[in-house]
């Protein structure tokens, strides 16, 4: 074969490569190509991570509204409190790390509170209605607070309870790095419920 043959034949072969790879992104006509069974999965999978994850912000960071809502309305029970906001915070923070679609991340619904700042209880306002009010009084994200002291710890237990639950159950679907973080802040949920409680009558 002559020397111009064989620049002929890889000039050729170039270009059926080309075609190839462009196949590979696109199909005849230039519209894209459909994804394949195994690209769709891992999308699934990847939908599916980033909601869970979502989802377990979202209540990590209502709790941590409720503790705020809380401290505004009793200021009275800030030193008592504000250790266990501290790790709601950090735990709210370290859900969300590895990226989640939720709205202004970093932040406490409501309160515009960074989930990695630390407590800033009570306005004079939300102190002023908290005191001498007989009815649940509205705190900051229009989380309700009972006005007696005892009442809003009990609110506070039953909402680190169900937190804690929400993130037991989402173990079952979760990748095993991130089950157990979930693990871990259920465990610290209960816990911080006990501790609310039980743990304060001991």
């Amino acid at each position: 074969m002559t020397t111009t043959g064989r620049r002929a034949v890889l000039v050729a072969g170039a270009a059926a490569g080309a075609a190839a790879l462009a196949g590979c992104t696109s199909a005849p006509g230039g519209q894209p190509r459909r994804p394949s069974a195994a690209e769709r999965e891992a999308e699934r999978v990847a939908r599916a991570e980033a909601a869970l994850r979502l989802r377990s912000v979202t209540v990590a960071r209502s709790l941590l509204e409720r503790y705020d809502a809380t401290l505004a309305a009793h200021p009275t029970l800030t030193p008592r409190l504000t250790p266990l906001r501290g790790a709601v915070a950090a735990h709210a923070k370290a859900l969300g790390e590895g990226g989640t679609a939720s709205p202004a991340p970093g932040r406490t619904p409501g309160t515009g509170v960074s989930a990695a700042e630390p407590a800033g209880p009570a306005t004079p306002a939300a102190s002023a209605s908290a005191s001498g009010s007989a009815n649940p009084v509205a705190s900051p994200g229009a989380v309700r607070v009972a006005a007696d002291p005892r009442a809003a710890l009990r609110e506070l237990a039953a909402a680190e309870r169900s937190a804690a639950d929400g993130h037991a159950a989402a173990l079952l679907t979760a990748p095993p790095e991130y089950a157990r973080l979930l693990a871990s802040v259920a465990a610290a949920g209960a816990a911080h419920a006990y501790l609310l409680t039980e743990g304060a009558r001991a």
